[in-house]
């Protein structure tokens, strides 16, 4: 056993760069957000919001697609939606990164744990079993939840346009779409709070 474990201590110690890698999501303290930090609070609403999910969801493959998803982060970097959008080149050259780092990840591991790794993150790529689906919906949630908790200044002029596209991640789901009108609504709210700021400044 000495030696797979010195293999899957490598993956433990790779995992430590998404707790330094940060995202363009700013928390309510005005510091960045981690990939790290993401990715937990995607498993605590896993955790919430399990038991009014509309059809039964494996809890254990949903949990493991959400605490591996952006692993191949921790060697390909995080890259923001924002960048992707419109650029072809940059989208691409994205998903060669991350086919690389789940790659490497599948063949430092042993045999059985590193191809279940790797069939998880590919699952939830192709967004087309009911787990993949809440793991992406969970995950553009969270997103928007910790840009409306940020302050606006921190928001790209795109991001007033996508948060309020988050139906095309949740419309397959009613408890879902529900918390997503939560969550569309807050954002609105906070671009009216600023535009009337801007005013009466």
């Amino acid at each position: 056993m000495q030696e797979p474990l010195h293999r899957i201590y490598q993956i433990i110690k790779l995992g430590e760069n998404l707790k330094t890698e940060l995202r363009h999501s700013w928390l309510s303290n005005g510091r960045r957000e981690s990939v790290a930090e993401h990715t937990w609070r995607m498993s605590l609403m896993a955790v919430l919001l399990q038991p009014y999910l509309n059809k039964k969801v494996d809890m254990e493959k949903l949990l493991k697609m959400i605490i591996i998803h952006d692993l191949v982060e921790a060697e390909a970097k995080d890259i923001p939606v924002f960048e992707i959008m419109g650029n072809e080149e940059v989208k691409q050259q994205k998903q060669m990164n991350e086919l690389k780092a789940i790659t490497n990840i599948k063949n430092t591991l042993p045999e059985e744990v590193g191809g279940s790794l790797y069939n998880m993150w590919v699952e939830f790529e192709a967004k087309q079993t009911y787990e993949a689906k809440v793991a992406n919906a969970l995950d553009k949630l969270e997103v928007q939840i910790q840009h409306n908790e940020a302050d606006i200044s921190t928001w790209k002029p795109i991001e007033y346009e996508l948060c309020l596209q988050l139906g095309d991640h949740t419309d397959f789901s009613a408890i879902l779409n529900q918390l997503k009108n939560i969550v569309e609504q807050e954002a609105k709210e906070k671009i009216e709070q600023s535009e009337k700021q801007t005013v009466t400044d």
